[in-house]
């Protein structure tokens, strides 16, 4: 049987979400221990700004399985378990599992819907998993299966059509703050993947002044030299908040990286000019108190879903077509599955019976 438990932007709040934010290290280190333990055979965690999902597999996982994963989840991030905790979590099994991951991979249960950043991410946790074998038989099929499905359904639909990622919202917000972009000085603190689309869509809107900042200085050289910013050593990052407009920040810092006091201190001479902060790390970079502050806009991953639900109604008419086939690929992949068991099970059965010399 297979499984999955996780959390996400529609179950649980940024502050829950961040409380079971994965890196590699960890992950490798999870998933070591959730085999060692006998609670699955095979795993593969997913951990991302808006969901944190672990898919696991083993003749001994059942509908019964949720507590005890959960249990120990929590135990892994030093989390109390309790019966709140419990209803932010979900878990399904077998073909439920299998619907989830294809919308998943697909987008379809994204913040915004459609974007193509989740499928990245579910590949990188999986060639993780792969890599250290964490992965078998059966997760291996439905993760690649998820990964031709979601290629097919951005084939076959519009979903991914549209300013739907990460990034394009935060510039929506970026242009209701700011009329003109043009002359907006941009900071961008971590030098990642959404780092680097969020900064790009700001600038294809305008903005000419940017500076990267990033704990590995090569890093942020290797970023400006594709957007055209300068890089700045990460000791000295906040010398620049002084002439900032926009400040992305998005790094695996365990803590705030922004706090309410620095800001506070840079915003007494600027008068009514407007600082806008876009938080897109989980956990979060900046402190949320910062958002009290005259002239200060604060949002972080889970505002984003209001832009984000612009873009998903303007979509809903894909959605259906995108169920219907996912669910078809499901049904066909489920009954494969069915079959293969079947055929493994009678080989085992005739090589029992017939024992060799």
């Amino acid at each position: 049987m297979i499984a999955h438990l996780g959390l996400n932007h529609k179950t649980a709040p940024v502050h829950v979400r961040e409380r079971f934010a994965f890196n590699a290290f960890d992950s490798i280190e999870t998933l070591t221990a959730l085999l060692r333990n006998g609670l699955a055979e095979e795993g593969i965690l997913i951990s991302t700004c808006n969901r944190v999902e672990l898919y696991i597999a083993g003749d001994q996982v059942s509908r019964d399985s949720m507590r005890p994963l959960l249990r120990f989840l929590a135990h892994s991030r030093s989390i109390e378990y309790t019966d709140d905790l419990e209803q932010c979590f979900y878990f399904n099994t077998d073909a439920e599992t299998l619907h989830h991951l294809f919308r998943v991979v697909s987008g379809l249960d994204s913040m915004a819907l459609g974007e193509t950043e989740i499928l990245g991410q579910v590949k990188n946790a999986y060639d993780l998993a792969l890599k250290n074998r964490f992965s078998g038989r059966r997760l291996n099929k439905a993760f690649q299966e998820a990964f031709r499905t979601a290629k097919y359904i951005r084939s076959q639909t519009d979903i991914q059509r549209g300013h739907i990622s990460v990034a394009n919202v935060a510039v929506e917000l970026a242009g209701k703050i700011f009329d003109d972009l043009d002359h907006c000085h941009v900071l961008v603190i971590g030098a990642g993947d959404t780092s680097e689309k969020t900064a790009k869509a700001i600038l294809s809107r305008g903005a000419k002044q940017l500076s990267i900042a990033n704990r590995t200085l090569e890093r942020s050289q290797a970023l400006a030299e594709r957007l055209g910013g300068s890089a700045v050593e990460f000791e000295n990052w906040t010398a620049r908040i002084p002439d900032a407009d926009i400040i992305i920040s998005s790094t695996s810092a365990p803590g705030y990286v922004i706090t309410f006091p620095m800001i506070r201190e840079y915003m007494r001479g600027r008068e009514h000019h407007p600082l806008l902060l876009i938080d897109i790390a989980v956990p979060r970079d900046i402190d949320p108190d910062i958002d009290r502050l005259e002239s200060v806009y604060l949002y972080n991953i889970d505002d984003l879903e209001t832009i984000a639900g612009e873009s998903r109604r303007q979509r809903e008419q894909q959605v259906q077509h995108c169920q219907e086939l996912i669910a078809r690929r499901v049904s066909e992949f489920f009954d494969a599955m069915q079959k293969d068991r079947e055929y493994r099970d009678k080989m085992r059965l005739s090589s029992s019976e017939n024992p060799s010399c």
